[in-house]
């Protein structure tokens, strides 16, 4: 549809008198005026095509990684305070300092589809998204493979390890398929996740590990209830013997209260 040019130049006669104020009083002063270009916080922000349940899907689909950050590590952090995990969350942002700093050293443009979605105002190589995905997909394989994910069942391990993994192939083919990046950039992107995940893994149980008690007993980690489980080899197991039986001491205290009153 044309726009009217009524209209648009309305428009633009409103947006200079919102950021000069100086334009109603005297309007011929700068006729040339330009303005600054409006930019959106795009969180949340994944547009689809109206109707397509399969963009409907995927759209949601790309969302997993802030779902990961807000929901998982966040709260993971309020409720458990482990070392582990912090440093699992650590590692991915540092991978995300890394995307940002590479997109800004190639400033490789998105594709030609990702001007009708309105939101291609910064680089596309390599996907941040599928780096994320893929960084967390390799750390969190190796955690389990480790044994110090609290999941020892072979068939259940399978089971784990099948969701970050798929869950991360579908954000890669999202991303293309809803017109954010071509297919190299998001290949680009799930490789160096996938090296920088391996890579961060090696660092932290290679040369950070020894640290942990440190930091476990240092003013921050008694501040914070920060504490190490690496040792513990099945910790929902072992939280949960504990659990009982401090249950079962508290249960036999009271009895042994009410017998002496």
């Amino acid at each position: 549809k044309t726009p009217d040019l009524t209209q648009l130049s309305q428009t633009k006669s409103h947006l200079k008198v919102k950021f000069d104020p100086n334009f109603s009083k005297n309007p011929d002063r700068n006729p040339t005026m330009t303005y600054n270009a409006l930019k959106a916080v795009s969180l949340t922000h994944v547009r689809y095509q109206r109707g397509d349940q399969l963009g409907h899907f995927l759209a949601w689909v790309s969302l997993v990684p802030v779902f990961i950050s807000l929901g998982g590590f966040v709260s993971h952090f309020i409720f458990r305070r482990e070392l582990k995990s912090m440093f699992f969350a650590l590692g991915l942002v540092i991978s995300q300092f890394i995307n940002e700093f590479i997109k800004k050293s190639v400033q490789q443009a998105r594709p030609e589809t990702c001007a009708l979605l309105e939101m291609c105002d910064s680089h596309g190589w390599p996907s941040s998204h599928s780096q994320y995905m893929f960084f967390f997909a390799v750390y969190f394989t190796l955690l389990t493979c480790k044994g110090i994910g609290g999941i020892w069942n072979v068939r259940t391990k399978w089971a784990a390890l099948f969701l970050p993994w798929s869950l991360a192939v579908l954000t890669m083919y999202s991303r293309v398929y809803l017109g954010y990046h071509t297919v190299a950039q998001v290949l680009a992107g799930a490789s160096l996740g996938i090296l920088l995940g391996g890579l961060w893994f090696w660092v932290v149980n290679s040369m950070l590990f020894c640290y942990f008690p440190l930091i476990e007993e240092s003013p921050f980690g008694r501040f914070f209830y920060v504490k190490d489980t690496s040792h513990i080899s099945d910790v929902l197991k072992f939280e949960y013997d504990n659990a009982r039986a401090a249950r079962n001491t508290m249960a036999a205290r009271k009895a042994m209260a009410s017998k002496s009153s």
